[in-house]
C-alpha cells in the first residue's frame, strides 16, 4: 500500500487530482484512515492512476475515464475506447482546421475590402428570375441592372425600370464587409446561367467574380446610386390585402377587359383591378374605371403578367391601395419575393 504522495509520484497525477478522482468515484483509495483521512493505494490502483493520467492528458471526459478504469482488466475494451477517442480528436482537429481556414479567409476579405457570398446556384437563379423582368425596360437615368445587397445570412436582389420594382431575397453565407453593388443586366444574366451546384461570388467595389464548378463569370458593377427600394415598397396605411391563387388570377386576367393607353407614342394594354363585394379580386372595364370612386388600381397588363410569372405558382397577397398608389404582389408564405407595379392614371 502506498500513501497518496507516493501514489501521485508513481502515477503522474497530482495529489489534488487523486483527491478529485476519489470524489468523482473514478479511483477510490483501497483504504482511508478514519482519523486522519490519509488515503492509501494498492499497486493495481497505481496502474489505474497511470491510465487516468494518460487519458486526462488527451482530454478524455471524466465519465469515459471511469469506464476505462472499470474495464482495465479487459485491455481489448480499453483499446476500443482509446480508438474511439482518437477518432473524435482527429475529427475535432479537422473541424478546427476548417474553422481556422475560414477565419484566415475572413481576415483576407476584410483586409482587401472584399465580400464573399456562397449560395446554391438554384437559389441564385430563382432569385434572378424573380427580378430580371423588372430590369429589361430600364432607360436613362437608371440603366438596366440588378442591385445585389448582402444581409445577415442572405442576399437581396432588386430591379426597377421606374414603372415597376421586383425584390427577391435568398439564403446565403456572407463573409467579409457588407456589400451593395449595382450589377449591369448582362452580368446578371450571366450569373443566371452559371448552372448547378454551389456558386461563390467575390465582390469588390470595382469587380464581381462568380465561380461555379469550372465556370467563371466576371464583370464590373455600375457606378450609380440605386434608389431607396425599402421606402418604395412600404405598404400604404389603408392597404387592402387580398389573397389570390396565381392560376386563378391569370384565368381572370385572360378574360378581363383590356383598355388601350399610350405613353410617349407607344401603345400598351391596361388592366384595372378592384375588390369585389365578397373580398376577392375582379377586373373592371373602361366605363367603371372612368367613374372610379377610389377602389380601383390600373396597371400595365403585360407588366402584371410578367410579375405573376416571376412570382411562381401558388398564392400571392395583393395590396390594392387605390388609384394613385402602386399595386403590390407579395409571396404568401414569406416576403422573400415581392413586386410593385406603378399605377396608370386615368
Amino acid at each position: 500500500m502506498r500513501g497518496i504522495g507516493e501514489a501521485a509520484r508513481a502515477s503522474g497525477l497530482s495529489v489534488s487530482a487523486l483527491r478529485f478522482y476519489d470524489g468523482a468515484g473514478v479511483l477510490i483509495p483501497a483504504a482511508v484512515d478514519p482519523v486522519t483521512g490519509y488515503r492509501r493505494y494498492t499497486a493495481e490502483q497505481i496502474r489505474a492512476a497511470r491510465l487516468i493520467a494518460g487519458l486526462r492528458r488527451v482530454g478524455m471526459p471524466v465519465a469515459e475515464i471511469a469506464d476505462a478504469v472499470r474495464d482495465l482488466d479487459d485491455p481489448a475494451s480499453v483499446r476500443v475506447r482509446l480508438d474511439d477517442h482518437l477518432a473524435r480528436l482527429e475529427a475535432g482537429l479537422a473541424d478546427a482546421r476548417r474553422e481556422l481556414l475560414r477565419l484566415h479567409t475572413l481576415l483576407d476579405l476584410e483586409e482587401n475590402l472584399m465580400t464573399r457570398i456562397t449560395l446554391s446556384a438554384a437559389d441564385l437563379s430563382a432569385a434572378l428570375d424573380a427580378v430580371l423582368f423588372a430590369a429589361v425596360g430600364a432607360t436613362d437615368p437608371m440603366p438596366a441592372g440588378v442591385l445585389a445587397e448582402t444581409g445577415d445570412g442572405d442576399v437581396t436582389l432588386v430591379a426597377t425600370d421606374r414603372y415597376r420594382i421586383a425584390v427577391a431575397t435568398t439564403p446565403a453565407t456572407v463573409e467579409g464587409s457588407a456589400a451593395r453593388l449595382f450589377l449591369p443586366l448582362d452580368l446578371a444574366r450571366d450569373l443566371r446561367g452559371l448552372g448547378g451546384g454551389e456558386v461563390t461570388l467575390d465582390l469588390t467595389a470595382d469587380r464581381v467574380t462568380a465561380r461555379a464548378g469550372d465556370r467563371t463569370v466576371e464583370g464590373k458593377p455600375l457606378d450609380l446610386e440605386f434608389p431607396d427600394w425599402r421606402r418604395l415598397i412600404a405598404a400604404g396605411p389603408e392597404s387592402r390585402r387580398v389573397t389570390v391563387d396565381v392560376a386563378e388570377l391569370r384565368g381572370l386576367l385572360d378574360g378581363a377587359p383590356v383598355i388601350d393607353r399610350e405613353h410617349e407614342g407607344q401603345a400598351y394594354p391596361v388592366s384595372v383591378l378592384t375588390v369585389d363585394p365578397a373580398g376577392g379580386v375582379r377586373f373592371a372595364g373602361a366605363d367603371e374605371w372612368a367613374a372610379d370612386t377610389g377602389a380601383h388600381v390600373a396597371v400595365n397588363r403585360e407588366f402584371l403578367l410578367e410579375a405573376l410569372d416571376a412570382g411562381g405558382a401558388g398564392q400571392l397577397v395583393l395590396e390594392l391601395d387605390g388609384p394613385v398608389r402602386p399595386l403590390a404582389l407579395r409571396g404568401l408564405s414569406s416576403d422573400s419575393r415581392f413586386s410593385l407595379l406603378m399605377p396608370v392614371r386615368h
